[in-house]
């Protein structure tokens, strides 16, 4: 029997704002412009006949970081963080935190998602992603010098890994039970877009041994990971990790035809931002319907424009089919 092709769609920040007429910035730190980007989405959802989203603070995937003592700057568009280390040497002097929920924006965050679970019952309790992967963590923290070390101080990073590794679990477990959520296990996974800069040769002492240290620290009963740098050499490893479904997201790397030839494991395909802007309706169906040629365990795409809402129509209209 074919294994069932699922689709996943919905709406990103930007298209949130632009519904609310509110900046991206707002949905970090207004509940009102929130609850009335997520009431409208709501009403844009039932035109669509999906789902309405469940309204939350918008993306964040720093929270683990500013546990640490990271600084970020909230622009227009998207947060930036700040490397917390500034040379190598620095990595010696590194110490947990006492408190993973003590950092002012981690407050402000929580305040913040509070209010809004008041505002909106059933709404999620969320400031943010859980972690970044161990590589795309340790370059948060270190900056791009990071990507040195293993040749030119493999000690100090594995001893950055490491940390990358401890502290991702342990801030994870203290949000975890701030939440109010039970631990366990159930289908997992984390994103890690930085592990490709490793190349393979180096893969199985820097990148693979902690992977597998996070999924048995979140207990997954599934294994999903996205890191969007791999190439063809490093798709074994996921073989060896017993990784049960890989997204690509947008790897400039590896192509649908790379991934049935070469990829071990089920994996996710997506229609990309700047495919939905540029193509139209008709080359998005056939765009979907291809990708269903490749047998991907997944098909993801979302709105980003309303301009859009025609084009995400007609790809719904193909996936319900499918």
């Amino acid at each position: 029997m074919k294994p069932h092709i699922s689709f996943e769609f919905g709406f990103t920040d930007p298209v949130l704002a632009e519904l609310a007429g509110v900046t991206q910035l707002d949905l970090h730190r207004d509940v009102n412009a929130i609850v009335r980007a997520y009431k409208l989405a709501g009403e844009l959802a039932a035109e669509l006949g999906v789902p309405a989203p469940l309204p939350r603070l918008a993306e964040f995937t720093y929270p683990h970081i500013v546990a640490l003592g990271a600084q970020v700057t909230f622009t227009e568009y998207e947060p930036k963080p700040a490397a917390l280390l500034r040379t190598p040497e620095d990595i010696d002097h590194l110490r947990e935190p006492k408190d993973y929920l003590a950092a002012d924006l981690i407050q402000q965050r929580l305040r913040l998602a509070e209010e809004l679970v008041q505002r909106w019952p059933g709404a999620p309790l969320f400031i943010g992603h859980l972690f970044e992967g161990p590589v795309t963590t340790a370059s948060l923290l270190l900056g791009p010098a990071f990507f040195t070390l293993p040749y030119d101080d493999p000690a100090r990073a594995r001893k950055l890994l490491q940390f990358s590794v401890n502290s991702a679990f342990n801030y994870a477990r203290a949000i975890t039970r701030r939440y109010g959520r039970v631990e366990g296990a159930f289908p997992q996974g984390f994103p890690d877009d930085f592990a490709g800069i490793i190349p393979p040769k180096l893969f199985g002492e820097f990148v693979a041994p902690y992977w597998e240290q996070v999924f048995e620290s979140l207990n997954s009963s599934e294994r999903f990971v996205h890191s969007e740098l791999l190439r063809v050499g490093h798709l074994p490893f996921l073989k060896e990790l017993r990784v049960d479904c890989y997204d690509p997201g947008a790897d400039q790397y590896l192509t649908p035809d790379l991934l049935r030839q070469h990829c071990p494991t089920r994996f996710q395909l997506r229609i990309q931002e700047w495919e939905m802007a540029n193509l139209s309706a008709r080359e998005l169906q056939e765009m979907y319907r291809r990708y269903l040629t490749y047998n991907p365990k997944l098909i993801s795409f979302y709105l980003s424009r309303l301009a859009d809402v025609p084009k995400a129509k007609a790809i719904l209209e193909v996936a319900r089919q499918s």
